[in-house]
């Protein structure tokens, strides 16, 4: 068993983490651990993560109200006490906003699935909650749709919030959703993003179930390509003002074949094999010059 001062410690190595990787800059994010049933230790307000000390630490009970420190308890606390009301197996949770997750989370851009093993395994589909205020009740709220299932949300126009058993484990979905958000960027900037098929994908899920990790997408019983098409969270896109704009998910026809490129629809090949916005170019140029030949004539 850690000692309270250890897990204090340890909250500091992970604020020093947080920094260094620039997931929270100057006084950005907050950390959080349950130390017990009515009290949570809780990074203060107004102090940078990467330079915290043990003493800094404050705590509060489980309605937010300060039990000790002499620093003032972070504003966000409520957050991180919604999603441990919900979720008795939460120890700890991690806020701040990595910068390529957030780039998502600005975007209002669905975070694709099917595309790297480690992602399907340790992620699964990641949830975008709708905008709110930061700091208040409401706020807090909005991520109580989604806590049951996954380990880590996007919070529209603001950041990520991540959680788990440990403090290691909680930090760990942060680090690796803003990984995989950096490697679809850079992909997407390289023209292509290639999808695993659904048979690959189940593949992975038998894995994820064998080593002990819950996928809802197993749970929902989802059929054919909707493991693959953000299907989980979709009803509550409306809401968040969430759309497919730069990833979109291989199509249910193509999900049987070899891994699916991702292509934008304005670009989509025509019959010919021709882009349709080439084709109409093309045919609008070719217009144009017979019409002027025909003038001269």
């Amino acid at each position: 068993m850690q000692s309270v001062y250890q897990i204090k410690q340890e909250m500091c190595e992970i604020g020093r983490r947080l920094y260094n990787r620039g997931f929270a800059a100057a006084n950005d994010g907050n950390i959080t651990y349950r130390i017990s049933d009515n009290e949570v230790l809780c990074t203060p307000t107004l102090i940078c993560k990467g330079f915290m000390k043990p003493d800094d630490i404050c705590s509060v009970d489980m309605e937010g109200k300060q039990l000790s420190g002499k620093r003032k308890r972070t504003s966000e606390v409520l957050l991180h006490l919604a999603i441990m009301k919900e979720r008795p197996d939460v120890k700890s949770c991690v806020h701040c906003h990595p910068p390529h997750a957030t780039a998502f989370a600005i975007a209002r851009e669905p975070i694709p699935q099917c595309v790297l093993p480690e992602v399907e395994v340790f992620l699964g589909e990641v949830p975008l909650a709708k905008y709110e205020t930061p700091g208040g009740q409401k706020f807090a709220d909005t991520v109580l749709p989604y806590c049951r299932k996954s380990n880590v949300i996007i919070l529209t126009n603001h950041g990520t919030v991540s959680f788990g058993e440990s403090l290691e484990r909680a930090y760990w979905w942060t680090e690796i959703l803003d990984a995989y958000c950096r490697m679809l960027i850079l992909a997407r900037d390289l023209g292509r993003v290639s999808y695993l098929s659904e048979g690959q994908t189940r593949e992975l899920l038998d894995l994820k179930a064998k080593w002990g990790f819950k996928d809802s997408r197993n749970e929902a019983e989802m059929k054919d390509c909707d493991i693959c098409a953000n299907d989980l969270f979709r009803s509550s896109w409306a809401d968040s003002g969430v759309q497919e704009r730069a990833f979109v998910p291989p199509s249910k026809s193509a999900s049987a074949g070899a891994a699916n490129a991702v292509k934008p629809a304005s670009l989509a090949p025509s019959s010919n094999g021709a882009p349709h916005d080439q084709e109409a170019l093309v045919q609008m140029i070719t217009d144009r010059v017979m019409a002027a030949l025909a003038a001269r004539s």
